[in-house]
């Protein structure tokens, strides 16, 4: 009746499962959110509910958005391709303003439930670039939770928990195979088909791939 509560944002990814499988060994009662966002990999919401099972979360909660009515991604604009080789900068894969608006969400439900763990699993070594991975992205939203809640004002505020921020991609996957994480759940690629096959050729396939083979363990990918 007393165990810590944690919102976990689980895309369905190797990352977000491994985050998952963290929060329960530190003891946390685990709530899992996701996204339907307008996303063209549409197969990480079935592999998410699969991890959210898998792991028997108190609940999973998936939340239905727009993103694809601004569009201004490859993964959310079907007229613009995703990259198959790596690009320099930010590359078309990223998603305007995704994880501070998936954070607020999931601050929201933090507070509705009185959890004071949001957990994300933004990576800034083996990632692609994107703006809102970044530690000091992280320290900013922890600085506005506690700045625009009711809990942070009046209560004991928000911790935003990014424990895979300084591991390699290699590095998580010793990690959640330590905690038992079955990777064959997850789906990372950027153009899944509807079965959750991977494309083998976009830059989270890729990233996905070289961390199980500095791993030294079998990939347990589907492809097409």
């Amino acid at each position: 009746m007393n165990q810590k509560k944690a919102v976990i944002l689980l895309s369905g990814g190797l990352d977000s499962a491994t985050v998952v499988a963290l929060a329960r060994a530190e003891g946390y009662a685990c709530y899992t959110m996701s996204f339907d966002y307008g996303q063209r990999h549409r197969a990480e919401l079935m592999a998410a509910e699969h991890v959210a099972r898998y792991f028997e979360v108190v609940e999973h909660k998936v939340i239905g958005l727009s993103l694809d009515g601004i569009g201004g991604s490859a993964l959310t604009d079907a007229s613009l391709a995703v990259p198959e080789s790596p690009t320099e900068g930010i590359p078309i894969t990223y998603v305007p303003a995704r994880n501070t608006v998936f954070l607020s969400l999931a601050l929201g439900w933090a507070e509705v439930l009185g959890a004071q763990d949001i957990f994300i699993g933004v990576n800034a070594v083996d990632y692609s670039g994107y703006p809102d991975c970044r530690p000091a992205f992280i320290e900013a939203f922890e600085r506005l939770a506690n700045l625009a809640t009711r809990t942070g004002v009046e209560g004991e505020g928000f911790r935003i928990r990014a424990p895979l921020q300084d591991m390699s991609k290699a590095e998580i996957v010793a990690a959640g195979l330590r905690h038992g994480v079955d990777y064959a759940l997850t789906v990372s690629c950027y153009q899944a088909d509807e079965r959750g096959r991977a494309c083998a050729k976009c830059d989270s396939c890729r990233l996905r791939a070289e961390g199980f083979a500095a791993a030294g363990v079998e990939d347990p990918t589907r492809y097409r």
